[in-house]
């Protein structure tokens, strides 16, 4: 831990059961877990109040170094401990749920000492509902049962317990060879059969199984070479991020984490944003995980059937709520005092007229894996392309939801482009009715638009809004959807310019450099990274893309996860942790440059492949 009591962001391990998760640090604290699932209160909450958020911490009494690895092609966490005396290790999982025989809702903690002797301090410190209810503590013949005032947990230790002052503690001494389980049990686990060792054994079984949809049998695996794990690694953290019984993806499990130390910019990011759609789709089936990638689909397709377009919402819940208030934690102080702690989304109530497009390009992608549209679903689908037909010209709050005055966004018009074109080309291709000519004519429109508002000569690139001269790093994806060809002068003076203004170090982009009405900065965004790479690499300058992309893998953690945002000063993660949309980028772009050096996809050929008429290196 650092001097002012928090861990970085970038050190903790992250596991879950496909409902929920903990992060634990390299001290072998469990600093955050919401329960019973990932967007619900907390029981732990120390990443966000050293003091009153809770933890549940298995620590070596005398001085130590701690190190973390996952176990070999799974999202089981191993923490070691190596200090004076001796080694110690501490395995943490849970057991997926739906996927094998064992109680899903028990975090299993296995403590096996490698060699001398370790005399660990086990401190469990519950404060549910984000520290809101005091526990009342009940002993037990098997240990602690803490209650609070909806959630109540069960502590089993295999060592005296103490309790005061609102906490459980202990010391547990092992010596080499010796191995002992400390499991806490959560509310509908308190009295569930379990055998650890072969929760554990089946948990590793089953994500070997599922890691291996990444591992393509033969040499011309899309992710061959030094990036494979990297790839691999993302796609064990977003199946870990997606929930069981809908197939949603969560943004990320944490709230809070701030994208500005100090700041204000802490958001609750434990719901899933619709914008996502297209390209985690994209990412999901390279990886080979079709049936991921259909279940998500399904998902925010029955959103869009449930209400009218207008009432679309850029997120939901993780099982459909669109009732997301946002509130906050005025009790807790944030992490390293960054306030407020927000919990809710107020983004959800914003106009993003971009989210169209990025739904269009993610049924277009489903239908490249063979899935057909039923009528319900098409009908569904023109609804959407009508609707944009008739609202496109209007101002939104844009992708990136500026809490502030609505704007003409160009990317929100680029992608209301999108949404007519991959519309005309699914009724062309799939037979379906629709008023393709009328469509056709609102699509040359929104070009012609965007080419005389949002392009400006005097910048040299896109702007991020019309009357405007900030950048945005959007104004990268434009070739990749198709709005213009990647060899355009308009396209290639945009990457320049981004380069020029928005780019930090290496390979660090920043989101856009106009003003968003918040105090306060922000880090580089990992996914405008990714953008860039992209952009490079599908423009034929291959050699800068994988100079920027090797440059761009420094900043991943030990464990191979990445928060939104890296602070370009410091290389520290920022931001909710680990971030699915930073990995999806970092899955597309991985897929993106195996292509450009003659590896073809499993699944269905990349969008800006597909879309984006990309550059020979030859041209380049």
């Amino acid at each position: 831990m650092t001097g002012d009591r928090f861990t970085p962001i970038e050190e903790y391990g992250f596991v879950g059961n496909l409902e929920t998760c903990a992060l634990v640090a390299p001290n072998g604290s469990v600093d955050w877990f919401p329960f019973p699932h990932v967007e619900g209160p907390s029981i732990l909450a120390a990443i966000l109040d050293a003091d009153r958020g809770g933890r549940f911490r298995v620590t070596p009494t005398a001085p130590f170094e701690g190190a973390q690895r996952y176990v070999d092609g799974t999202n089981v966490l191993e923490t070691t401990f190596d200090a004076a005396d001796g080694t110690a290790t501490v395995t943490d999982f849970f057991p997926p749920a739906g996927k094998v025989d064992h109680p899903k809702k028990v975090l299993y903690r296995k403590v096996v000492c490698v060699e001398g002797r370790v005399e660990l301090e086990v401190e469990f410190d519950p404060a549910f509902d984000y520290g809101r209810a005091d526990p009342a503590f009940v002993s037990t013949e098997k240990g602690v049962r803490a209650e609070g005032a909806d959630e109540r947990t069960l502590l089993e230790v295999p060592t005296e317990l103490d309790v005061s002052d609102g906490r459980v503690t202990g010391t547990l001494t092992v010596e080499a060879g010796d191995t002992e389980w400390l499991l806490l049990r959560c509310t509908g686990a308190e009295d569930a059969d379990t055998d650890p060792e072969g929760a554990l054994a089946d948990t590793i079984r089953y994500w070997r199984d599922w890691v291996q949809t990444c591992r393509h049998e033969g040499s011309g695996c899309i992710f061959e070479g030094p990036w494979h794990d990297l790839a691999a690694r993302s796609g064990l953290a977003l199946k870990l991020l997606t929930h069981e019984e809908t197939g949603a993806i969560t943004a990320a499990p944490t709230t809070s984490l701030p994208e500005d130390i100090g700041g204000v910019r802490n958001w609750d990011y434990r719901f899933n944003w619709l914008r996502d759609a297209g390209f985690t789709v994209q990412a999901l089936s390279s990886l080979g995980n079709s049936e991921g990638a259909t279940e998500y689909f399904e998902w925010y397709m029955n959103l869009c059937q449930a209400d009218d377009p207008e009432k679309i919402q850029p997120l939901y819940g993780l099982h459909g709520e669109s009732d997301v208030e946002e509130t906050e934690l005025e009790h807790l102080d944030g992490y390293r005092s960054s306030r407020p702690v927000r919990i809710g989304n107020g983004a959800a109530d914003q106009t993003q007229l971009d989210i169209y497009g990025e739904l269009l390009l993610a049924v277009d992608e489903v239908l490249q894996l063979g899935r057909e549209l039923d009528d319900e679903e098409w009908e569904a689908v023109h609804d959407i392309v009508e609707y944009v037909r008739d609202v496109w010209r209007d101002p939104d709050a844009g992708i990136w939801e500026v809490r502030g005055e609505a704007s003409q966004f160009v990317y929100s018009k680029v992608m209301c482009w999108v949404a007519l074109d991959r519309g005309i080309d699914i009724a062309t291709t799939h037979g379906y009715e629709a008023p393709v000519e009328a469509w056709r004519d609102a699509r040359e429109t929104i070009k012609e638009d965007v080419l005389e508002n949002g392009y400006d000569e005097d910048v040299g690139a896109f702007v991020q809004a019309y009357d405007t001269d900030a950048l945005d790093a959007t104004g990268l994806l434009i070739p990749s959807v198709g709005f213009l060809p990647f060899d355009d002068r308009r396209v290639q003076n945009t990457i320049d310019a981004i380069e020029d203004r928005l780019l930090e170090g290496d390979v660090l982009v920043k989101r856009y450099d106009g003003d968003d009405g918040l105090p306060g900065d922000e880090g580089a965004f990992v996914l405008c990274s990714c953008w860039l790479i992209d952009a490079l690499a599908l423009s034929g300058r291959v050699e800068e893309a994988i100079d920027r992309f090797e440059s761009l893998t420094e900043y991943v953690s030990p464990l191979g996860l990445l928060a939104e945002e890296i602070d370009a000063d410091t290389g520290a993660q920022l931001g909710n942790y680990p971030q699915a949309f930073s990995h999806v980028g970092l899955v597309n772009s991985t897929l993106y440059l195996g292509h450009v050096r003659g590896y073809e996809s499993p699944g269905a050929e990349p969008i800006g492949i597909r879309l984006g008429d990309p550059v020979s290196p030859e041209d380049g």
